[in-house]
């Protein structure tokens, strides 16, 4: 069972079948063998979802349900993803590439998700406001209805979690278009939510092409909200859909990250999480620190340390427990890596290491592609400004603390930012000053479910995650009930 792959069909307003959209081919990036051949949702898929969620949204069966009942679907599908852990992570291993133990981890954190949401759930409340007259005002929350979910192919069964959960809790229904990359693992969570007895029709998946499936879920009049995570172009082109419409959207794009280290650092500790923050995950992630920044006075000691602890990381097989560095989730994906880093050669960059593709036993069937630093860039450079989202790290020096501010604010992203120091004032004053979305101190890529996560700039808008991320998903209703039993006076009623 464990070893066993999703069948191929999708789960479409709560009934398994084939898709009709365009064939996806989902395959195993440690050596390109084919995990899963199957159809996509076509358009018709999509309209027979929402067609199946306006109804079962609807329902006073769902509709009806007091927070803590709704709770208690999000607690079930909680339970069936921890008791299919072993399961999730290899699927979702054989789907992207990641290793085995971060799949694990990205599993254990769905599960806490749905569990935090349903607690939060718990304990949500509307406001009785402030009283202004002879009257009583309440705000009250009621579910947008229908609502859509888009995410991408680096951690999925994390980040359908982070949108699926709260999108319940507040009472929707939910369409899930997960990456045609990767979508075996958001098929096996709709089994979980199935099992879970989610009443039928208020779940669906459907991988499909963004032209096709991804513009129905954008432009139809039933969808009242989507939640997109992924490339910063195709946002830019969700948010103009969305605004016909006046539909809110919220969006996490792209990154940037400056990863800041002063002279004073315990260096250990900043080459352990600089690394972390990097390489794991292969570089494949938003918030990678890919921009760092080392004062001058240290960085002739700091960066050849750090190099040759980039060099010692274990690249390999991503099943192996050992594995630190796996391949890249795609051959396409690997060579769009290798083309920016060939660029920033050509435009006078120095390779520190890395800077290719391995060879030899697995790895010349497997997209892998080494654990590289490049030096002698500027922040002006293309490499500093465009996201890579592969293991490739650019390194440069800075003097002061007013000079790294401006060089880390000097780019179109403001997603996340990692600062290195003893001086806690310093770090203070640093991190306020960056424009971003999260900073780390003195760690990096830490998270938690409880607290908001989101980006500036071209790094996206608004934020999930937190108690309020339920709200999201809500309208605001406010409602006035007269204490005075007084017709208004306006009206000058004349005595019958």
């Amino acid at each position: 069972m464990i070893h066993d792959l999703p069948d191929g069909r999708l789960f479409i307003g709560g009934e398994w079948e084939p898709g009709t959209g365009a064939e996806i081919t989902s395959i195993y990036p440690a050596d390109g063998s084919i995990n899963r051949v199957l159809r996509g949702a076509s358009r018709a898929d999509g309209e027979r979802a929402i067609a199946r969620a306006l109804k079962a949204q609807a329902d006073p069966a769902w509709r009806g349900l007091k927070p803590h009942e709704r709770a208690r679907y999000l607690a079930r599908i909680a339970d069936g993803i921890e008791a299919n852990a072993a399961r999730i992570a290899f699927i979702q291993t054989r789907d992207t590439g990641k290793t085995l133990r971060e799949t694990g981890a990205l599993v254990a954190s769905a599960a806490a998700t749905f569990r935090y949401f349903a607690a939060a759930l718990e304990t949500l409340d509307d406001e009785m406001t402030t009283q202004r007259g002879d009257y009583l005002t309440l705000s009250v929350h009621e579910a947008l209805g229908l609502v859509a979910a888009i995410t991408p192919w680096n951690s999925p069964i994390a980040s359908d979690a982070q949108k699926i959960a709260p999108a319940l809790a507040a009472g929707n229904a939910v369409l899930l278009k997960p990456a045609s990359w990767s979508p075996l693992v958001s098929l096996e969570l709709a089994r979980i939510v199935e099992e879970a007895g989610l009443p039928k029709g208020l779940f669906s998946v459907l991988p499909g092409a963004g032209r096709e499936i991804g513009n129905l879920l954008v432009e139809h009049p039933a969808i009242k909200r989507v939640s997109f995570t992924g490339g910063t172009s195709t946002g830019r082109t969700l948010a103009k859909q969305a605004a016909e419409k006046l539909m809110p959207v919220s969006l996490e794009l792209g990154g940037k990250s400056p990863t800041i280290v002063f002279k004073d650092t315990d260096q250990d500790l900043a080459i352990a999480g600089i690394l972390f923050g990097m390489f794991s995950s292969s570089g494949q992630s938003c918030i990678a620190g890919s921009r760092l920044f080392v004062e001058r006075a240290i960085y002739d000691r700091f960066v050849p340390r750090l190099v040759a602890a980039t060099k010692a990381l274990i690249v390999g097989d991503p099943m192996d427990p050992d594995t630190q560095v796996a391949p890249l989730v795609h051959p396409d994906h690997r060579a769009a890596v290798a083309g920016h880093v060939s660029r920033a050669v050509a435009d006078g960059a120095t390779v520190l290491c890395g800077g290719a593709a391995p060879e030899g036993g697995i790895f010349d069937s497997g997209a892998y592609y080494l654990p590289t630093i490049l030096s002698d860039v500027r922040n002006s450079d293309r490499i500093c400004r465009e996201e890579v989202f592969g293991p490739v790290l650019v390194v440069m020096p800075f003097d002061t603390e007013e000079e790294v501010i401006a060089l880390g604010n000097d780019n179109d992203y403001g997603l996340a930012c990692g600062i290195w120091t003893r001086d806690f004032p310093r770090a203070w004053r640093v991190g306020r000053a960056i424009t971003t979305g999260t900073v780390w101190i003195n760690t990096y890529k830490q998270f938690s479910i409880s607290t908001p996560f989101g980006g500036e700039k071209d790094a996206g808008t608004g934020r999930e995650k937190g108690r309020q991320g339920i709200r999201a998903y809500q309208a605001q209703k406010s409602l006035y009930v007269d204490l005075t039993g007084r017709p208004h006076p306006w009206a000058r009623l004349q005595e019958a």
